[in-house]
């Protein structure tokens, strides 16, 4: 009797763990038809009237989470796809207005969900024209996984598009950091480093790329950039002696060794080759003897 009743407790047991799944999932079902009626609704409002109609207020993630009962990484998923259907649409003119919040609700939903921060990167930058919203999205992927070397280099990708080497740099730096980062992060922080003029750091970050590099194609890659860091800080010198020269006497020297003659450098250097620079007395120019990056 004793075992007869165990079972029954135990179907019966099975029977309520059903039950609370089915209205689990019918609630979420019902949320998910809700806002589907709230946002055709919202669409039927004329937009020129409502600022910010386009779409219906969320709150936030961290709210949501719990109305989702569990399902928070399903409930990312459906407004991630939605999102990408929503911007992609050129039919909404103010479409851009929430899709930092969008995005960041999607990270509260699902923190280790990162293709939101991607594309909504690429959003923001591409269809928005908005690179600082873009730093932001990517920012908040790293804040919510520090060990994921792809937000700060893709940050960075975007700043050396904009040209701002500085930003470009420091998003460089923190990707690598990170452990895992690939070798092309280095190379690309030492360019921004480069094209920030600290070619002190541009030579010490290209010189350790060289040396420890295992493919012939890196080491060549390596050394076309240190022949362009040493050229253009030997060049930018000479360039300035032949200015202090003609300062001096009224005149350019007739050749570079001149420069030394009268004090301005104590030797002329040579190029990573080995090579003279070539000198133009009519100009002043001073150049290197071949392009930077073609040996």
């Amino acid at each position: 009797m004793a075992e007869k009743k165990t079972a029954t407790e135990k179907s019966s047991g099975e029977i309520l763990l059903r039950r609370q799944r089915n209205i689990l999932v019918l609630s979420l079902i019902i949320c998910l038809l809700l806002f589907s009626w709230l946002k055709i609704q919202s669409d039927k409002v004329v937009r020129k009237k409502v600022p910010g109609s386009s779409i219906i207020y969320l709150p936030s993630g961290k709210y949501l989470k719990y109305a989702t009962f569990g399902y928070s990484s399903l409930a990312a998923d459906i407004i991630y796809l939605w999102a990408i259907q929503y911007y992609g649409s050129y039919d909404i003119p103010d479409r851009f207005k929430y899709l930092e919040h969008i995005f960041s609700i999607i990270a509260e939903l699902d923190p280790k969900y990162t293709d939101p921060y991607e594309v909504g990167a690429l959003i923001a930058v591409y269809e928005a024209r908005d690179p600082e919203l873009a730093y932001k999205i990517l920012d908040m992927g790293l804040e919510k996984n520090p060990d994921m070397w792809i937000f700060p280099f893709q940050a960075g990708h975007i700043a050396q598009m904009q040209k701002d080497f500085e930003r470009a740099r420091e998003y460089y730096r923190k990707a690598m950091e990170i452990p895992d980062a690939p070798p092309i992060v280095k190379r690309l922080y030492a360019n921004a480093a480069y094209k920030t003029m600290d070619y002190a750091e541009a030579w010490q970050m290209w010189k350790e790329v060289y040396e420890t590099a295992k493919e012939d194609w890196v080491k060549e890659i390596a050394y076309n950039h240190l022949y362009r860091v040493k050229s253009t800080v030997d060049t930018e010198a000479l360039q300035q002696a032949v200015e202090k020269f003609k300062e001096r006497y009224g005149r350019r020297p007739a050749e570079l060794k001149a420069l030394v003659r009268a004090g301005f450098i104590k030797e002329v250097p040579k190029d990573l080759d080995g090579k003279d620079y070539l000198y133009d007395p009519k100009t002043g120019e001073v150049k290197p003897a071949r392009v930077w990056w073609k040996r």
